[in-house]
């Protein structure tokens, strides 16, 4: 499949209508032909005070910049390493930024270009939300014997709310490992704030039941459960879902099986049960990108992830016949808001000694989301 069959699948968005805005009104024209060279200029002049991050998810204007790609916990892995860049200028979405400046140093600083890239699944997740699932554990007696598991897509209050309450982090390629640490340190999860990776894992993974996983609804009195229920469950999982993933049906998958024949299903634990149950392969962005790069020449594959990485794959796979799992193309509106623009805008200022969208976390959130993070890197 050549890459303009690819993108004719569907019909593309208009990616300049996802742009956020500068509220200093000095964004530069997306048109302005100089763009690449002033990101240049900015970034060479600021040198090792410097690294950019730049997620899977970006497009490739930005991640053409990035001094080191990953997904979300590989860099802040990165920027916590790093003890040598003043500035860490993050292309990724909000929740990836928090996470760098809880792990790097009081000297350093995390800059996220466009404010406005948030993460739709981290927000299903509200500290008040949360706090009150957790005065009606203390209520039902069962606090010490529920423990969360927090996947890395969520804000720092909710990572903090982990930590205090005895429970660790997660990304998607270590939640088995997150979870069979949590069953033996506890009767149940308390999985927040994605369903689909938490019900993935359990039954996929643990060998738990659909029925020993409820849905803890936290727009509804008690969860919209029952206190027997809540007791007699082994995971409760938090009603969140990623815009993207959560877009893949087991009608995609049908349907691209008939349209090319011996197809392999390649999809992210982010998708619903229907679809990974289908599925021949699963697993996180990085495996994801391994194993494509390690397929067969000529082989096919169906990818059920977000469709910048999609279309980069594509791209450096020539050899490979790579589909995109949905018709519809499908970025992730938020991760887009990082586009050059905003990049040459806060390189440019930072630059010039001006600080702008500095991500902070107060030192008490801070504090116990390091504590789950910890506990992550931790675990056996």
């Amino acid at each position: 499949m050549s890459l303009l069959e690819f993108l004719s699948r569907g019909s593309a968005p208009d990616l300049g209508s996802e742009r956020g805005v500068s509220c200093t009104g000095e964004l530069p024209d997306p048109s302005d032909p100089a763009l690449v060279d002033r990101a240049m200029v900015a970034k060479t002049a600021l040198g090792s005070r410097l690294m950019i991050l730049g997620h899977h998810y970006q497009r490739d204007e930005v991640i053409r910049f990035a001094d080191i790609t990953g997904d979300s916990f590989k860099l802040a892995q990165a920027a916590a390493n790093n003890r040598e860049a003043e500035l860490i200028v993050f292309c990724g979405v909000h929740f990836m930024a928090e996470s760098a400046d809880i792990l790097t140093s009081e000297s350093q600083k995390v800059i996220l270009p466009d404010l406005a890239a948030g993460c739709s699944m981290a927000d299903m997740a509200t500290q008040s939300q949360v706090a009150e699932a957790g005065r009606i554990f203390a209520e039902l007696g069962i606090s010490s014997s529920t423990i969360p598991v927090t996947y890395m897509n969520s804000s720092a209050a909710i990572k903090s709310f982990t930590g205090e309450h005895g429970g660790t982090i997660c990304t998607s390629s270590n939640a088995e490992r997150a979870m069979r640490w949590a069953l033996e340190q506890g009767d149940r999860i308390f999985f927040l704030p994605d369903q689909h990776l938490g019900r993935n894992t359990a039954v996929r993974k643990l060998g738990l039941t659909l029925a020993d996983c409820v849905i803890w609804n936290p727009w509804k009195d008690r969860g919209g459960l029952t206190d027997d229920e809540i007791h007699g469950a082994k995971v409760l999982l938090w009603r969140g879902h990623c815009s993207v993933h959560g877009r893949f049906t087991a009608k995609n998958v049908e349907d691209m099986r008939s349209q090319v024949p011996g197809i392999q299903i390649l999809v992210h634990p982010e998708c619903q049960y229907e679809v990974v149950s289908q599925a021949d392969h699963v697993g996180s962005t990085e495996q994801i990108i391994k194993t494509i790069a390690e397929a067969p020449q000529g082989s096919s594959w169906a990818i059920g992830t977000e469709l910048n990485l999609v279309r980069r794959l594509a791209t450096e796979n020539p050899g490979k016949n790579i589909h995109f799992l949905d018709k519809a193309i499908c970025y992730c509106s938020t991760m887009n808001r990082i586009d050059l623009p905003h990049l040459v805008w806060a390189l440019e200022t930072l630059a010039k000694g001006r600080i702008v969208n500095q991500i902070k976390v107060d030192p008490v959130t801070a504090k116990f989301s390091r504590v789950a993070l910890e506990r992550m890197l931790a675990l056996p």
